[in-house]
């Protein structure tokens, strides 16, 4: 008679107990999808508030690298010397100047992105350096004469550096 009784109370427990079970996995898989999709629609939001601000980064990024172009650099600051080694600091001081003024803007950008535009104004201050020790100059107006002539032989690091602001920013739509 116990036997019985064991089998019969065994009969209405296993049944429960996998009901119980399908309903705590059912439970906790839709818990899960529902925290998944708040976090998707947290992400969507602020990644929609994110996007003009990084834009913008991208924009004044954009403006440095063409600001710092020698072409438009040289026509920008003339010499105020005739003294090449103080044209050449002028020109690497601005350059420099322009540089500090934007570094809050890599906290937007990727990090290839930023390393692409440190070595742009460090090859054009590289490219202003080199001009000014060449046995061709001596004064300021041969030093951008020097500068515009290797210019036209090979493109800017600037351009370059542009192009592929361009490109990661066209990849974030």
């Amino acid at each position: 008679m116990e036997s019985i009784k064991i089998i019969e109370i065994l009969a209405y427990t296993i049944p429960s107990l996998i009901t119980g079970g399908v309903a705590y996995y059912l439970f906790n898989a839709y818990f899960n999808d529902q925290q998944n999709t708040r976090r998707w629609l947290l992400q969507k939001d602020a990644q929609k508030d994110a996007l003009p601000i990084r834009l913008q980064a991208y924009e004044r990024m954009a403006l440095y690298l063409e600001r710092i172009n020698p072409t438009k650099l040289l026509i920008r600051i003339a010499p105020i010397s005739n003294d090449k080694n103080d044209y050449e600091n002028l020109i690497i001081s601005q350059i420099e100047q322009e540089f500090e003024h934007n570094l809050a803007q890599q906290i937007y950008m990727s990090d290839e992105c930023w390393t692409i535009i440190v070595t742009a104004k460090n090859s054009t201050i590289q490219m202003i350096r080199k001009a000014n020790i060449s046995d061709r100059v001596n004064s300021a107006d041969k030093l951008r004469e020097v500068i515009l002539n290797d210019l036209m032989e090979k493109q800017s690091p600037s351009n370059a550096a542009l192009a592929y602001i361009k490109n990661e920013v066209s990849q974030m739509w």
